[in-house]
C-alpha cells in the first residue's frame, strides 16, 4: 500500500474527505518524526513502538576495493510490533 492508497482507505474507513485524510496522515508523520528527532519514543499499546536505536561505530570494508573503513556511530528509526499486531499478522488472536 502506498500513501495514496492509505489516504483512500483512511477516508473510506472514517467517512472523511481525502483532503482531511491526507492532512491527518501528514500530521501523524510530522509528529512521529519530531518525537523521534528529540530521542523520544511513541508507544501505541497493541500496535507497536516507534523508537530510535543507536548504532555503535564499527569497522567495515569497501566492497569494491576490500579496503578497511571506519563507519561512524549513528541513530536509526525503528519500529517494534506489539503483541496484538503480531498475533493479527500471524492469524491468531491475543
Amino acid at each position: 500500500m502506498n500513501r495514496k492508497e492509505l489516504i483512500d482507505a483512511l477516508a473510506t474507513k472514517t467517512g472523511s474527505t481525502k483532503a482531511d485524510a491526507d492532512r491527518n496522515i501528514a500530521a501523524l508523520i510530522d509528529i512521529v518524526t519530531a518525537t523521534l528527532k528529540k530521542g523520544d519514543s511513541i508507544a501505541l499499546v497493541g500496535f507497536g513502538t516507534f523508537e530510535v536505536r543507536k548504532r555503535a561505530a564499527r569497522n567495515g570494508r569497501n566492497p569494491s576495493t576490500g579496503e578497511a573503513i571506519k563507519i561512524k556511530a549513528s541513530k536509526a528509526p525503528a519500529f517494534k510490533a506489539g503483541a496484538t499486531l503480531k498475533a493479527a499478522v500471524n492469524g491468531g488472536k491475543k
